[in-house]
């Protein structure tokens, strides 16, 4: 049996308004396709001879936040370094980041260990067009966190698992955008051998374990000699070489001269940790016990903030039971097939609350509760108004059901005959007629009382 470790590098874009090192919006907070290129650069994050960096107080606010929640130990004295390599998306030729001194060290998250997280600037990106290579300098001087966990993975599945909820964690934290290409990068270390290998850019929790699984299956039958540097296509499905008995020394970090050592004291250390939000794991657990909901149903309404936020807000109105219901089925079931985020369908808890009480006070069916939860997906109006201006509120009059189950019964002679000859299914069938004759609003229960009495 062969043995596996993997260990994950994660670089996450940070949120802030600005770049770490300059006054340049940050574009991890905008979308890039409405950016032209090159148009969010200055002299500083451009590299020109003689602009010097600042660094943005809020980057380092933002990195203890994801530092303390990944229980690492903070650093008293930090400092910025230059990481040497000749790119064309690095314009000094030197990228700023930390390496003696970062952040953070030895933490934990989800069982595994945090070797060490640390603050850097991210490049800028090339764009290739055949034998043309350009260049997009907006995306340098993103603020970046890189994250470095011990090699412990023992499969592929939980490395796509830790990652997702490491993701969640950045969300609750709320320092963290899921929009860009290039919000979370990974470069994936895996050992099937002494030598290990590592696969560089990867852009997605599920590519992630893609490109692990290839490799694996790869060095089954290749095994590697020597430390290798390989990348990722995710169209034909494998990894490819790019370099061999690349180390941290290749690199030759030197102190970053521009930029000053920076104190991290207790005082802001314990104040970062009073403005810690409810986690993940305590909000499933919170939510398990107030909401007396299954531990699946929990862990799907708190994976993502908004939709925790919605649900509680819908649930201090609604019965517990009926809104969890809604949120972990009918809701994402909508948002997936829509592919929309909770932002982007603009829908409140006012329609929700709405639809639901609609539910729950049994005025409209749950077949017709769901049709206006699709309908809603493409325009945001009053549940209530609209079922009654499509008269799609249960009927519940005794005299109205008769008159659909008298039609139905008159309508279908052959089905009424088998049910009197003992076919159970043909009281279904008749049930079915008067459900439709109705467009789906009388009564079940009553339905069924009516038309077993009729059939005596």
């Amino acid at each position: 049996m062969v043995m596996i470790k993997i260990g994950l590098e994660i670089h996450v874009q940070l949120n802030t308004k600005s770049k770490i090192f300059c006054s340049c919006p940050n574009p991890a907070n905008l979308k890039e396709e409405n950016l032209k290129p090159n148009t969010l650069c200055c002299p500083i994050c451009l590299g020109l001879p003689g602009a010097k960096p600042t660094f943005n107080k809020k980057v380092l606010e933002e990195a203890l936040k994801v530092a303390l929640a990944l229980n690492c130990k903070i650093n008293e004295e930090i400092f910025f370094s230059r990481k040497t390599y000749f790119f064309p998306d690095m314009p000094q030729n030197y990228q700023i980041t930390q390496y003696e001194e970062p952040l953070g060290l030895e933490g934990e998250f989800q069982g595994i260990k945090i070797r060490r997280i640390h603050m850097e600037e991210d490049p800028g990106k090339l764009i290739h067009q055949g034998n043309i290579v350009l260049i997009d300098y907006n995306r340098s001087g993103t603020p970046l966190i890189e994250i470095v966990t011990e090699p412990q993975f023992t499969s592929t599945f939980q490395a796509r698992q830790f990652l997702q909820n490491l993701l969640t964690l950045l969300e609750y934290l709320n320092v963290y955008n899921r929009k860009s290409e290039a919000s979370l990068r990974v470069d994936a270390n895996i050992s099937t051998t002494d030598a290990r290998v590592e696969i560089k850019n990867i852009g997605s929790t599920k590519e992630v374990e893609k490109s692990l699984n290839s490799e694996i299956e790869r060095q089954k039958s290749n095994p590697p000699k020597e430390q290798e540097t390989r990348g990722w296509d995710p169209e034909i499905q494998t990894t490819f070489l790019m370099r061999t008995k690349e180390t941290e020394e290749d690199y030759g970090y030197i102190f970053d001269g521009n930029l000053t050592k920076i104190a991290i004291s207790k005082e802001l250390i314990e104040k970062t940790k009073l403005t810690l939000p409810e986690l993940h794991d305590k909000k499933t657990t919170r939510f398990i016990k107030q909401y007396k909901i299954k531990s699946e149903d929990a862990k799907v309404l708190t994976a993502d903030l908004k939709l925790a936020d919605l649900f509680e807000k819908v649930a201090s109105k609604i019965n517990h039971s009926l809104a969890s219901r809604w949120f972990v089925r009918e809701v994402p079931k909508i948002l997936n097939y829509n592919k929309l985020t909770l932002d982007e369908w603009g829908i409140s808890e006012k329609e929700i609350t709405e639809l639901l009480e609609l539910l729950q006070n049994n005025q409209i069916t749950e077949r017709t509760a769901q049709k206006i939860l699709e309908k809603l997906s493409q325009e945001i109006f009053s549940p209530k108004d609209y079922a009654e201006k499509q008269k799609l509120l249960i009927l519940t009059s005794l005299k109205d059901i008769e008159k659909l189950c008298d039609k139905a019964i008159k309508e279908n002679k052959k089905a009424v005959q088998d049910y009197k000859n003992g076919e159970e299914k043909s009281l279904n069938f008749l049930f079915g007629k008067v459900m439709q004759l109705s467009h789906g609003t009388a009564d079940p229960y009553k339905v069924k009382k009516i038309l077993t009495k009729k059939l005596q």
